[in-house]
């Protein structure tokens, strides 16, 4: 392992928490995919099976910031474990359900009590800011890294939940995500000494941590930015189809994955210097150039090419957005702030696959792509209209001008 990456596991607790964290995040990958292979295979119903893994994506993206908002407050021991119970619970209805074909409505009930899991990704690099506060060169390697860990779990997670639900038993690929859900929460919660302190509540924003203008910005270009990651997945299985090797597909967006892992891993080991704000922007317009290209695919081998040459833009500029959140979001709401953002790739990709659906019927897997072309231009655009906002950071203590008034007038009140 490369020497950068060394040094950040020198520090107590590291491994284990990280190790906890990837378990607990491989359902994030397992747990829609798994829905729609066992339902498919129960039923044959395939436009069941897809509104069943939207309601859980959408659930968890409601539910996910009140959640880690919850955690700021009160610390993740405190929240995670109940929460974690509620969605292992439901999950266990949605499997009873479908096992039993029981109506559809108690199938769409379990499915939105699953959004009560937890954002891992965040709990997990909230405990390295905590460790790494005040030294942005081991901040930015451990970002790194938990990028390259998202993508190992988005190129193994999908392929293990396919497999056992159709090898072994259709409830098995969900069944052993919700597992994994469980036991990455528990042996992550178990490990008092890195978990984050909890802030004092005057420290806290009044409403949301999305007040900040800053993570506005972010929010909304991860939501265009996710409607890309959800229209290539469609349009590439859609495209492979059309070519006669539909199971190739898994195999062509696993390089789509491979190409920002391997981005993330050299990324982490770079000292970058210059403004952060301008590499999130470049970033953002590299991944919806590196779209254009996807329309010329003639065959598999070319979009493959052109897809791992995509992927290269993706690690690098979600490590930049994780570190400007820290610069948008008052600490005492930084994991709320992270989990919005994954909330906003989570709804973007529920609508870009949503959409290239509807194009793909209506004219064929070539003109699908152009789905993807059109959610990299809104990305670009919004990020190029926000850039403004970017530049104005909150306080470092975590409290803004407004909300320093607000005290002061309670004060007086009082």
């Amino acid at each position: 392992m490369p020497s950068p990456y060394r040094a950040l596991f020198a520090a107590p607790g590291t491994k284990a928490f990280s190790a906890a964290g990837f378990i607990g995040r491989l359902p994030l990958s397992m747990m829609g995919i798994g829905i729609v292979t066992m339902i498919s295979q129960l039923t044959g119903r395939y436009g069941l099976a897809g509104a069943l893994s939207a309601t859980v994506a959408l659930s968890a993206a409601a539910l996910g910031p009140q959640i880690s908002r919850l955690v700021d407050r009160h610390g993740q021991r405190r929240v995670l474990r109940p929460a974690t119970l509620v969605a292992g619970v439901a999950a266990g209805g949605l499997l009873l359900c479908a096992h039993e074909g029981w109506p559809d409505w108690t199938l769409f009930v379990f499915s939105a009590g699953i959004g009560c899991v937890p954002s891992l990704g965040s709990m997990v690099r909230a405990r390295w800011a905590e460790i790494y506060r005040g030294s942005p060169r081991e901040l930015h390697t451990a970002y790194a890294f938990e990028s390259v860990v998202d993508e190992a779990c988005f190129i193994f997670g999908p392929i293990a939940a396919i497999g056992l639900s159709t090898v072994w038993f259709p409830e098995a690929g969900p069944l052993v995500a919700g597992l994994c859900l469980l036991a990455g929460v528990f042996l992550l919660t178990a490990q008092r000494s890195t978990e984050p302190v909890p802030q004092p509540k005057e420290h806290h924003t009044k409403g949301s941590a999305l007040r900040a203008p800053g993570l506005q910005v972010l929010v909304g270009t991860f939501v265009a930015t996710g409607a890309i990651f959800g229209s290539v997945d469609v349009v590439t299985v859609a495209f492979a189809e059309e070519q006669g090797h539909k199971a190739a597909a898994s195999l062509v967006l696993a390089v789509y994955a491979l190409g920002s892992c391997l981005a993330g891993v050299v990324f982490g080991l770079l000292h970058l210097k210059g403004s952060g704000e301008r590499r999130w922007l470049l970033g953002v317009c590299a991944m919806a150039v590196s779209m254009i290209p996807l329309q010329l695919a003639g065959n598999l081998p070319f979009l493959a090419v052109a897809l791992f040459v995509a992927g290269l833009a993706i690690a690098p500029t979600m490590v930049t957005t994780m570190a400007l959140i820290e610069q948008h979001v008052p600490r005492a709401n930084l994991t709320e702030g992270m989990t919005w953002v994954g909330t906003g790739l989570a709804v973007g990709i529920a609508v870009g696959s949503s959409v290239a659906g509807w194009v793909i019927d209506a004219a064929g897997a070539d003109a699908g792509y152009l789905v993807s072309n059109a959610a990299g231009a809104l990305a670009a655009a919004v990020a190029l209209l926000g850039y403004r906002r970017l530049n104005r950071p909150v306080k470092p203590e975590g409290i803004d001008e407004q909300d320093e008034r607000d005290q002061r007038d309670e004060q007086s009140v009082a």
